[in-house]
């Protein structure tokens, strides 16, 4: 079965050699998501503002697919400073509710363009 890109112009486009997404067997794999306004390449200097735009970015995408936020199945957050997480958990639940997606929250060192947080999901795409 052939791997299927999305694309879409209402995220960011990769910095790298990468895809957005990759649509396969019925499962929508999101690329990590860092906080770029797709339109203007700002970077919002508040972890809140951050966390928001990641998290529009990561349903630009998944929207694009077919899909939805209910379909999402699995985050993974990657976040500069752990004492950001109350803050994150804030803006997290204004996107997701329950049942709510399986996550992992990891602290990292350093995220491109030197950011306080990037987002991935895996997603149930019926529509693949």
């Amino acid at each position: 079965m052939p791997l299927n890109t999305i694309n879409t112009s209402n995220a960011p486009q990769p910095i790298g050699p990468y895809s957005q997404a990759i649509n396969h067997k019925g499962l929508l794999y999101v690329s990590g998501q860092i906080p770029i306004n797709p339109q203007t390449g700002d970077i919002p200097t508040r972890i809140a503002d951050q966390a928001h735009q990641a998290l529009d970015n990561l349903l630009a995408i998944i929207t694009a697919a077919g899909a939805q936020v209910t379909d999402v199945i699995k985050n993974t957050i990657y976040i500069k400073n752990m004492n950001d997480f109350d803050t994150i958990n804030q803006v997290y639940s204004t996107y997701f509710s329950e049942p709510y997606p399986a996550r992992a929250v990891i602290e990292v060192s350093r995220l491109p363009k030197d950011v306080g947080i990037e987002i991935e999901s895996v997603v149930s795409n019926a529509n693949s």
